[in-house]
């Protein structure tokens, strides 16, 4: 099985830091990037082209609503998984139907992280 490319992006450095250890606990996924914004995330899915990635919702400067389109143009074949903090449903559901395939809402656990990663590998 070939590894699996993930970017991490969180404006706030523990929590890529967190989610990046959840992520490259299985052996086969590599966190090859991070941002701290939409306009770092845009950058880093044109540059890697990741499978995977891991989009906070509210950041400074570009939060992730704003960015999605953006990544799903230079990386098409990217899967989005949303990350969000209690009380944005509504922001959530934008996202999903803007190209994101999957949530995860913070604070979060690892078998939730797995699982939502496991959900978008199951989508063409």
């Amino acid at each position: 099985m070939e590894e699996l490319k993930f970017v991490v992006v969180d404006d706030a450095v523990f929590m890529r830091r967190l989610i990046k250890r959840m992520i490259e606990e299985n052996t086969n996924y590599v966190v090859v990037g991070e941002g701290a914004n939409g306009h770092e995330a845009i950058a880093q899915a044109k540059k890697l082209l990741p499978d995977i990635m891991t989009l906070d919702i509210t950041m400074p400067e570009m939060d992730g609503i704003m960015a999605i389109q953006e990544i799903l143009n230079v990386s098409p074949k990217t899967k989005i998984i949303m990350v969000s903090a209690m009380g944005q449903q509504s922001m959530v559901i934008d996202a999903i139907k803007m190209g994101a395939k999957d949530f995860i809402v913070k604070p979060f656990d690892k078998s939730r992280v797995q699982q939502a990663i496991d959900n978008v590998l199951k989508m063409q």
